[in-house]
């Protein structure tokens, strides 16, 4: 089966859209989904930022939380809550999903801290909104989330991904990539990420 990566930040406004769709999505086009979680924080450092592009431009800032509105309603999500502050710190959400990458319940966690950040406007560097995402899909949430602040394996991994998201150009999400190295960016570009994986 064709193989698409999902390259998701916590953080991300626009990744939030594409994760509630894209397993449908796959599904359809007969794509399997790697979801690989990484953080935006080095990668915007190094092209000089040191907050989200739309906290540095509000007009750009005002658009997207307008689009995201629309984008939201369209696929038939519920309204986006802007959470405060914007952006969040997601790095104990990305060490978790980085655990839940290689099982079964990672994309039912990842959805579900995007719902809390942007349909409940909750805090999603609070271990108590990921416990109770963790708890919800029946895990064990003090575990998991014990694991992601001591287990160095675990942050070694994120740390790896966020550097090889770097050599592979990746400036923003969501971002897709493909077996033979095509680059998409952005949950409008999820489509044509997914026709471009199916054609082998």
């Amino acid at each position: 089966m064709a193989r698409l990566t999902f390259w998701f930040e916590f953080a991300s406004t626009y990744s939030h859209l594409t994760a509630q769709r894209i397993a449908g999505q796959a599904q359809a086009a007969g794509v399997e989904i790697i979801w690989q979680p990484f953080l935006l924080g080095p990668i915007f450092a190094a092209q000089g930022w040191d907050s989200s592009p739309f906290n540095i431009y509000p007009a750009k800032g005002k658009y997207m939380w307008r689009d995201m509105a629309r984008r939201a309603e369209v696929y038939g999500l519920p309204p986006v809550v802007p959470p405060d502050p914007f952006p969040q710190n997601g790095l104990l959400a990305a060490r978790i999903a980085t655990i839940g990458a290689r099982e079964p319940w990672g994309p039912d966690f990842v959805r579900g801290v995007y719902e809390a950040q942007f349909a409940r406007g909750e805090t999603i560097s609070d271990a108590e909104v990921l416990g109770r995402v963790l708890t919800g899909l029946g895990l064990d949430a003090d575990a998991l989330i014990a694991q992601a602040r001591t287990d160095q394996h675990v942050k070694n991994r994120l740390r790896e991904a966020t550097e090889q998201a770097m050599a592979l150009g990746i400036f923003g999400a969501p971002s897709f990539t493909t077996a033979d190295g095509e680059l998409f960016w952005g949950d409008d570009r999820l489509e044509d990420a997914l026709e471009w994986a199916a054609r082998g």
